[in-house]
């Protein structure tokens, strides 16, 4: 009897719909290596294969991200474009194994922001608005422009705002936006548009700790100056 192929599976077993549906967590390492694969032959499923491979290296993943190209394309179903796809993504995770981690910001006061911000917001003739999102320990994931506008204004979307939060998994923003006129003082509406995005923040626990308005003379600091919570 012919080996049905992966797509003739219950969709749970089958490797790339459990991943999407279960999360990555789940697959053996033949499942993983499966996906790599991509296709089996017309006796052995993609999966079965993979198991064959990972069996001849006693599957002992350290041994096998060693594995040469010439010893891949050994195997019934292995041809030179699946051993390189193979090969890629071994050396992509040997790769990540040997990246240092890198070291993020942590926002401590007012100052670090505006020193933060001055590469984004120094000398511009015009506005623009800037989020800077952060994990849990208030470190910067990302520092983000939301708008662009003319030397009097600029609109900041609050959809926008919280796409990229929601995105990146932020536990805290900082909002920022440049006054051109070197005029520190909050308009109403740069009060009001901080009220509003506090409290949609709140709804989906996302904590606003500042908007900080920035000119080339210094800042203003809503929280320092007691408005983040007015």
């Amino acid at each position: 009897m012919e080996q049905q192929g992966i797509k003739y599976w219950a969709e749970d077993d089958r490797p790339r719909e459990k991943l999407i549906l279960k999360g990555k967590s789940t697959l053996s390492d033949a499942e993983l290596l499966a996906i790599i694969i991509g296709s089996g032959t017309r006796k052995k499923s993609a999966v079965e294969l993979s198991r064959e491979i990972l069996s001849s290296f006693k599957n002992n993943l350290h041994d096998f991200s060693r594995v040469q190209l010439k010893e891949l394309v050994k195997f019934n179903g292995i041809g030179e474009a699946k051993a390189v796809n193979i090969i890629a993504a071994l050396e992509l995770g040997r790769r990540r194994e040997s990246a240092e981690t890198p070291i993020r910001t942590k926002i401590k006061n007012s100052e670090m922001v505006y020193s933060h911000l001055k590469p984004y917001l120094g000398d511009l003739n015009h506005e623009e608005f800037y989020v800077i999102y952060l994990n849990f320990a208030n470190e910067i994931i990302q520092t983000v422009q939301v708008s662009k506008g003319g030397m009097k204004s600029t609109i900041a979307d609050g959809k926008i705002i919280f796409r990229h939060a929601l995105h990146c998994q932020a536990s805290a923003f900082i909002l920022s936006h440049n006054h051109p006129s070197g005029n520190k003082n909050p308009s109403q509406s740069d009060i009001q548009l901080t009220k509003s995005l506090r409290e949609f923040g709140k709804c989906i626990d996302l904590q606003l700790l500042d908007h900080v308005i920035f000119t080339d003379n210094g800042y203003l600091s809503f929280a320092d100056e007691g408005l983040i919570s007015a």
